[in-house]
This record gives C-alpha cells, structure tokens and sequence, in this order.
C-alpha cells in the first residue's frame, strides 16, 4: 500500500470512530477540508461512496462498514509498531499499553501504575478502558488486566487471585429505605444495573436467582461501571460492588448470605512480548500490584 493510500485510510478510520469531520479532522491534526479531500479521494479511488450526506452530519454506507474492522486492524498494528520502535526491547523507553475494565482501570490501577512510573519515568503508560476484551494477537494493547481466564493463543497469562463482589448501599439508602431481608425483597427497592450491554446480564443470569435477570430488573440502568458505583454511593439504589471497594466507600453490605460470587483477576500479555524489558517489568509489577489489592482486602 502506498503512504498516501495508508494516509487516506487513517482518515476514513478516524471518521468512522469519531463521527464526524470535525471531530476526526482535531484528533489527526488535521483541518477539516483536507481531511474532507482525503474521504473524497479514497471515494474516488474505490469507486463508491463511503458515507451518505445530509443535514444531521454523516452515516457510513455498507462499503465502510465492511472496511470499519480491517481499518481497526491496520490502526492497531501501526500503534503498536511505533510503540515498539519507542523503544528497544532490552530497553527502558518506550510505551506501553494497557488494558482493562472501567472499575479496575479507574479504582484500583492508578496508584499502581503511578508507582510504576515513579520507578521507570522514562516509560509512558497508555491505559485502555473497556468492559470488552481487546485481542492482544493483534496488538490492541500490549498487555491486559482480565478478569476471566485468557482464552486467546499465543499468551502469557498468571492467575493473580480472585476479587470478591456483592450487594451494597449507602448508609443513607439504607437508612431511609431500610435493608431488603431476602432477594426477592429487592422488588420494593431500586437496584442499580446494566442497561443494554448483554454479558454482565448473561454473567448474572448464571447464578441461582429468584427471578429473570433482565434490564427490567433495574430501575436504575446505565452500561458504565463507574456510573453505577456513583449512584450506589450516592444513595440512588442497591447495586453489585467489589468488597475491597465498597470498604474503602464505607458502603453496607446487602444480602451477603444470600448473593455473592467472585471474579478472576488475570494479567496477560502476547508472548512475543516476552523479550521486551520494560513489557516484562510491567508484567510483573501488575501482578505484585495486584497481590498487594487483594492483601487489602483480606486485611479488611
């Protein structure tokens, strides 16, 4: 492929990603008209249109859609390229990239990432938020937290330990609510949950409840975690928390005898990786990192 049909096809992939021109044309640095002339040139090129026009901004025809998971791929390879060429592998520049859920991204990482750089300041740390997982065979990231056991090829995965998670409220839901006694009491309370993603609700929907889990279960949805642990926290409802945190968030444990089950907690990264220093250092400093969590908890 030659440099200006890669560069035409970066364009169209932050098009499809961002939604608009305006908004692919800030994060490539470039200005919207260029970026413009770009999907017009690979238009002309294939032949056909990449997006159909109106008043309400762009919608991606059947012909970007089919190029939308190539370009990922493309994208992904290229980044992960340059974050290899950052650095050599015996060396201690260069980044690394990482991925994980919203909850552990957001809670539980940061000081462990920030020790981290304290110790290696010459490394930079891209941090992926995602309740999906990304494919470490094609570099989305270099090395993941997971929280179910790697099913990938091609990996080098270790078992840290397993987080334990249940109901919770705050204090001042409880103390104007009270506390439901049984799980078929949480029908007169609000229980905070997932929306429209289907793998929490399938998660759920394996334990042995007395009822149908479904978004209508909720009566207060929202697909990001982070979400859901600020209305628990704010009093909104009733909702799953891991233990270590709703300790930290002075939550009240809910049904803890009658709910309950706990989440594996998996770091993993591709196993070329391997011979790369600063991948290796990071590796192995998540899994201590992670040992010290689940310490805190069996402290508490």
């Amino acid at each position: 492929m030659a440099t200006a049909d890669w560069d035409l096809f970066q364009s169209l992939h932050a098009v499809l990603k961002a939604g608009s021109l305006s908004a692919a044309a800030k994060s490539r640095g470039l200005t919207q008209p260029t970026l413009g002339r770009h999907i017009e040139a690979l238009e002309q090129r294939l032949g056909a249109p990449l997006f159909l026009r109106s008043p309400r901004g762009l919608t991606p025809t059947d012909l970007a859609r089919q190029l939308e998971p190539h370009l990922a791929e493309m994208n992904a390879a290229a980044a992960a390229a340059l974050r290899d060429a950052s650095g050599a592998a015996d060396s201690l520049k260069g980044a690394i990239r990482i991925t994980a859920s919203q909850i552990i991204g957001a809670e539980v990482l940061p000081p462990i990432l920030g020790a981290f750089r304290r110790e290696h300041p010459e490394i930079d740390i891209e941090l992926v938020l995602s309740n999906k997982s990304e494919d470490l065979s094609r570099r989305d990231a270099d090395i993941a937290v997971r929280m179910m056991r790697p099913t990938q090829g091609s990996l080098v995965a270790r078992k840290v330990g397993a987080i334990g998670i249940g109901f919770y409220a705050s204090p001042d839901y409880v103390a104007a609510h009270g506390t439901p006694e049984s799980l078929t009491d949480l029908d007169h309370h609000c229980v905070v949950g997932f929306d429209r993603e289907s793998p929490p609700l399938e998660a759920l929907a394996e334990l042995d409840l007395p009822w149908e889990v479904t978004r209508d279960l909720f009566a207060f949805r929202s697909d990001n975690d982070l979400a859901q642990i600020a209305a628990i926290r704010a009093g909104v409802g009733v909702g799953t928390c891991q233990h270590i945190l709703a300790a930290r968030y002075g939550l009240v444990p809910v049904l803890s005898n009658a709910f309950g089950f706990e989440l594996e907690i998996w770091i993993a990264m591709h196993e070329n990786l391997k011979g790369h220093r600063r991948m290796r250092l990071m590796f192995d400093h998540l899994v201590a990192g992670f040992q010290g969590y689940l310490a805190e908890g069996r402290r508490g």
